[in-house]
Protein backbone atom coordinates (compact mmCIF):
# COMPACT_ATOMS: atom_id res chain seq x y z
CA UNK A 1 0.00 0.00 0.00
CA UNK A 2 1.09 3.38 -0.64
CA UNK A 3 0.74 6.06 2.00
CA UNK A 4 3.00 9.12 0.07
CA UNK A 5 0.66 12.10 -0.57
CA UNK A 6 1.00 15.75 -0.72
CA UNK A 7 0.15 18.55 1.77
CA UNK A 8 -0.08 22.59 0.15
CA UNK A 9 -0.12 25.06 2.68
CA UNK A 10 -1.11 28.18 1.75
CA UNK A 11 -1.78 31.80 3.22
CA UNK A 12 -3.25 34.12 0.30
CA UNK A 13 -3.11 38.22 1.02
CA UNK A 14 -4.54 41.27 0.18
CA UNK A 15 -7.78 39.24 -1.49
CA UNK A 16 -10.90 40.57 -2.77
CA UNK A 17 -13.10 41.13 0.61
CA UNK A 18 -16.87 39.94 -1.32
CA UNK A 19 -15.04 36.99 -2.59
CA UNK A 20 -13.87 35.66 1.09
CA UNK A 21 -17.34 36.43 2.24
CA UNK A 22 -19.31 34.82 -0.18
CA UNK A 23 -19.72 31.18 1.11
CA UNK A 24 -21.07 30.19 -2.37
CA UNK A 25 -18.42 31.72 -4.25
CA UNK A 26 -15.47 30.26 -1.88
CA UNK A 27 -17.26 26.27 -2.56
CA UNK A 28 -17.30 26.80 -6.34
CA UNK A 29 -13.98 28.10 -5.95
CA UNK A 30 -12.63 25.21 -3.86
CA UNK A 31 -14.65 22.93 -6.22
CA UNK A 32 -12.91 24.32 -9.19
CA UNK A 33 -9.52 23.86 -7.16
CA UNK A 34 -10.33 20.12 -6.82
CA UNK A 35 -11.01 19.39 -10.56
CA UNK A 36 -7.54 21.22 -11.51
CA UNK A 37 -5.58 18.96 -9.67
CA UNK A 38 -7.05 16.43 -10.83
CA UNK A 39 -9.18 14.84 -7.80
CA UNK A 40 -12.46 13.22 -7.39
CA UNK A 41 -15.33 15.02 -5.42
CA UNK A 42 -17.13 13.53 -2.68
CA UNK A 43 -19.07 16.24 -0.96
CA UNK A 44 -17.98 19.80 0.29
CA UNK A 45 -19.75 21.60 3.40
CA UNK A 46 -19.34 25.56 3.89
CA UNK A 47 -19.97 27.59 7.03
CA UNK A 48 -20.32 31.75 6.63
CA UNK A 49 -19.86 33.55 10.04
CA UNK A 50 -21.22 36.88 10.80
CA UNK A 51 -20.36 39.36 10.98
CA UNK A 52 -17.84 37.90 8.04
CA UNK A 53 -15.71 35.05 7.23
CA UNK A 54 -16.74 31.36 5.55
CA UNK A 55 -14.59 28.11 6.44
CA UNK A 56 -15.16 24.84 4.18
CA UNK A 57 -14.13 21.95 2.99
CA UNK A 58 -14.39 19.93 0.04
CA UNK A 59 -13.96 16.53 0.52
CA UNK A 60 -11.88 14.38 -2.18
CA UNK A 61 -11.48 10.85 -2.78
CA UNK A 62 -8.01 11.72 -2.70
CA UNK A 63 -8.23 13.38 1.15
CA UNK A 64 -9.59 17.23 1.53
CA UNK A 65 -8.96 20.94 0.87
CA UNK A 66 -10.09 22.99 3.88
CA UNK A 67 -10.64 27.18 3.86
CA UNK A 68 -10.62 29.67 6.27
CA UNK A 69 -11.37 33.27 5.36
CA UNK A 70 -11.04 36.86 7.27
CA UNK A 71 -12.16 39.02 5.13
CA UNK A 72 -11.54 41.92 6.98
CA UNK A 73 -7.82 41.40 6.97
CA UNK A 74 -8.35 40.13 3.03
CA UNK A 75 -6.39 36.78 4.36
CA UNK A 76 -7.55 33.23 3.42
CA UNK A 77 -5.69 30.18 4.49
CA UNK A 78 -5.64 26.98 2.41
CA UNK A 79 -4.77 23.63 3.62
CA UNK A 80 -5.03 20.99 0.51
CA UNK A 81 -3.76 17.35 1.25
CA UNK A 82 -3.69 14.47 -1.43
CA UNK A 83 -2.87 11.17 -2.33
CA UNK A 84 -2.66 9.18 -5.59
CA UNK A 85 -2.35 10.68 -8.58
CA UNK A 86 -3.61 14.37 -7.82
CA UNK A 87 -1.11 17.68 -7.49
CA UNK A 88 -2.48 20.16 -5.31
CA UNK A 89 -0.20 22.50 -6.32
CA UNK A 90 -2.34 22.49 -9.73
CA UNK A 91 -5.20 24.29 -7.76
CA UNK A 92 -2.91 27.18 -6.30
CA UNK A 93 -3.07 29.26 -9.62
CA UNK A 94 -7.54 28.31 -9.67
CA UNK A 95 -7.51 29.93 -6.00
CA UNK A 96 -5.04 33.00 -6.07
CA UNK A 97 -6.64 34.17 -9.58
CA UNK A 98 -10.03 33.37 -8.00
CA UNK A 99 -9.67 34.98 -4.18
CA UNK A 100 -7.71 38.16 -6.33
CA UNK A 101 -4.53 37.27 -3.87
CA UNK A 102 -2.11 40.03 -4.05
CA UNK A 103 0.49 38.07 -1.93
CA UNK A 104 0.97 34.28 -1.14
CA UNK A 105 3.31 32.22 0.82
CA UNK A 106 3.27 28.69 0.10
CA UNK A 107 4.68 25.25 1.94
CA UNK A 108 4.96 22.54 -0.15
CA UNK A 109 5.30 18.87 1.61
CA UNK A 110 5.42 15.61 1.13
CA UNK A 111 4.02 12.87 3.65
CA UNK A 112 3.34 9.12 4.06
CA UNK A 113 5.51 6.44 5.49
CA UNK A 114 8.68 5.13 3.77
CA UNK A 115 9.07 2.22 1.80
CA UNK A 116 9.38 0.22 4.82
CA UNK A 117 5.94 0.80 5.48
CA UNK A 118 6.95 1.54 9.32
CA UNK A 119 8.05 4.92 9.54
CA UNK A 120 6.82 8.29 8.70
CA UNK A 121 8.53 10.52 6.19
CA UNK A 122 7.51 13.67 6.26
CA UNK A 123 9.67 15.88 3.95
CA UNK A 124 9.28 20.08 3.29
CA UNK A 125 9.48 20.06 -0.51
CA UNK A 126 9.16 23.87 -1.31
CA UNK A 127 8.36 27.19 0.61
CA UNK A 128 7.84 29.92 -1.30
CA UNK A 129 6.70 33.58 -1.78
CA UNK A 130 5.33 36.10 -4.52
CA UNK A 131 6.58 38.81 -2.56
CA UNK A 132 7.07 40.47 0.81
CA UNK A 133 3.98 41.37 1.81
CA UNK A 134 2.98 43.98 4.73
CA UNK A 135 2.55 42.97 8.18
CA UNK A 136 -0.87 41.16 8.26
CA UNK A 137 -1.06 43.32 11.64
CA UNK A 138 -0.28 46.51 10.02
CA UNK A 139 -4.15 45.85 7.80
CA UNK A 140 -7.12 48.15 8.95
CA UNK A 141 -9.83 45.19 9.57
CA UNK A 142 -13.04 45.95 7.54
CA UNK A 143 -15.94 45.14 9.47
CA UNK A 144 -19.21 44.16 7.34
CA UNK A 145 -22.65 45.64 8.05
CA UNK A 146 -24.73 43.09 11.02
CA UNK A 147 -27.03 40.59 9.31
CA UNK A 148 -30.14 39.12 11.25
CA UNK A 149 -29.55 35.48 10.87
CA UNK A 150 -31.86 33.10 12.88
CA UNK A 151 -29.72 30.06 12.07
CA UNK A 152 -26.82 30.96 14.05
CA UNK A 153 -27.39 32.65 17.45
CA UNK A 154 -25.09 33.51 20.14
CA UNK A 155 -26.99 32.70 23.56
Amino acid sequence: MNTSGRHLLVEYIGCDFDVLNDADQIETLMKAAAIAAKTNIVFSKFKPFQPQGVSGVVVVEESHLSIHTWPEYGYAAIDFFTCGEGDPKDAHEVLKRGLRAQHFEMIFVERGLDLSGANPCMRLRSHTQDSTPASIEALEPVVAEPVESSEFQLQ
